[in-house]
């Protein structure tokens, strides 16, 4: 790898590990940069997921004020996250690209329109009483099969998985979004920490561009979470949904 190659994948580790503390979807910088540098698809999809951990670790780290009193969440729900990553990492080892990348666009359209609406449809489930106490705590069983399903996504490639997550998150549970994008950088470390010590058991790894990622993506973890921490809910909400529909656009052409 050339000096030049080299500065461009530690450049977009630090972008990705700062996008994903403040919205996700990070993968959607340091993917595409692996691609036109030549590798694999497969290859890159995998370097690129173990390179990222150390930077979700950094954002959540980053965001330990906001996660203050959620460890219940974080244990309850990332049962299901690790369980989902499991699976997810070992499709993406079995099955062929194309078969999961056809809905992605799709779930992540899906995802910016929850994030959209959820003010609303919160709301709606608490003035119908459809949710108290402990449910609106913890989610409830909908909630953990979501972040199961996320979590299968997020094994997979996990690009915008921190978008399904916090717009799940604040449908389901009543809290700030601050808090919730800590209970998001969170879980999505789980699903990513699972699946890249899978890879690294069963995949080839292209250990020096995971190794220049890690390196930029974890310093891009507390440069993101400290600025998603000075953005007002409304501002966040609506960053969230440009940089969604982003990512469909750019997976579907």
């Amino acid at each position: 790898m050339s000096f030049g190659a080299a500065l461009a994948v530690l450049a977009a580790g630090l972008a990705a590990g700062t996008v994903n503390a403040v919205v996700g979807s990070g993968s959607l910088i340091t993917f595409p940069t692996l691609l036109a540098l030549g590798y694999p698809a497969v290859t890159a999809n995998v370097s690129n997921t173990i390179g990222l951990v150390p930077g979700a670790i950094s954002g959540t780290i980053g965001y330990r004020r906001e996660l203050a009193g959620q460890g219940p969440r974080v244990r309850s729900l990332g049962v299901a996250s690790a369980a989902g990553g499991v699976s997810g990492a070992l499709l993406l080892l079995a099955l062929p690209g194309s078969v999961f990348r056809r809905v992605v666009p799709v779930l992540i359209l899906v995802a910016c329109a929850l994030v959209a609406l959820q003010p609303r449809l919160a709301a709606r489930r608490l003035s119908a009483g459809d949710a108290h106490n402990k449910a609106r705590r913890h989610g409830g069983g909908a909630l953990h099969g979501a972040i199961f399903a996320t979590g299968i996504y997020g094994g997979y490639f996990g690009a915008a998985q921190g978008v399904i997550l916090i717009a799940l998150l604040g449908i389901f549970l009543e809290d700030s979004l601050q808090r919730l994008n800590g209970l998001k950088n969170a879980l999505a470390t789980i699903v990513n920490g699972i699946a890249a010590l899978l890879f690294m058991a069963l995949a080839h790894v292209a250990w020096g561009p995971a190794g220049l990622l890690a390196i930029g993506s974890a310093v891009g973890g507390q440069l993101g979470a400290r600025a998603g921490r000075r953005i007002p809910a409304p501002v966040l909400r609506v960053v969230i949904v440009v940089v969604g529909v982003a990512v469909a656009v750019r997976l579907l052409f």
